[in-house]
Formats: C-alpha cells, sequence, structure tokens
C-alpha cells in the first residue's frame, strides 16, 4: 500500500500539480514551465500522485498527459465530507438570514 492522501498533498509541490491538474491535463513540460521545477522532480512527483491514484497518465504521441483520476484522495474526501455539510449548512442559514432582513427592509 502507497502513502495516504494527506501524506501525498502533504508536499506542496504535489498539491501545486493537483491544483493544475483540476482545471486541465498537462504534460510533464507544461508543469516544469508552470511550476518552475525540473523535469527529474516532475516527473518524481507525478510518479508519487500515479502511484497513489491521484492522477492517471494517457500516452499521446511521445508525451504523456497526466489528468486527475475520477475518485483521487478518497481518505481525504471522507474525512473533509462532515466539515463540508456542516459549513454548507451554515452558509445556507446564513443566507436565510440575509434574505429575511432583505424581505423586511423592503
Amino acid at each position: 500500500m502507497g502513502m495516504d492522501g494527506f501524506t501525498v498533498i502533504a508536499e506542496p509541490t504535489r498539491r501545486a500539480i493537483v491544483d493544475r491538474l483540476r482545471l486541465r491535463s498537462h504534460d510533464v513540460g507544461s508543469l516544469v514551465d508552470e511550476l518552475g521545477i525540473s523535469q527529474s522532480l516532475a516527473s518524481k512527483h507525478l510518479r508519487v500522485l500515479r502511484d497513489a491514484g491521484v492522477v492517471e497518465a494517457e500516452v499521446a504521441g511521445k508525451r504523456r498527459v497526466y489528468r486527475l483520476t475520477e475518485q483521487p484522495l478518497p481518505d481525504v474526501a471522507a474525512w473533509a465530507r462532515p466539515y463540508v455539510e456542516l459549513w454548507a449548512t451554515s452558509f445556507d442559514r446564513l443566507a436565510t438570514a440575509l434574505n429575511e432582513e432583505n424581505d423586511h427592509d423592503r
């Protein structure tokens, strides 16, 4: 078994790669350019992310194009879910209160 999801994203460069891949697929070269890191470092981090099931690679000609998998970091998502639900409920209550206040002011 590889690293857990928290260990995977604890490293800032890996988080930066995941952030870029959330927006679109990238090859190693574009990650190197965007992040200002060496190709060997980018490849090392991509290997960790691939081994952890966070990214997948597709061969496109001579390049490997990386993208996020469908269900990356399930342990992190499971841990965060109750907090997201709690905050969403709090924001819903706030929005309701603000709407009631705006209706009252009219």
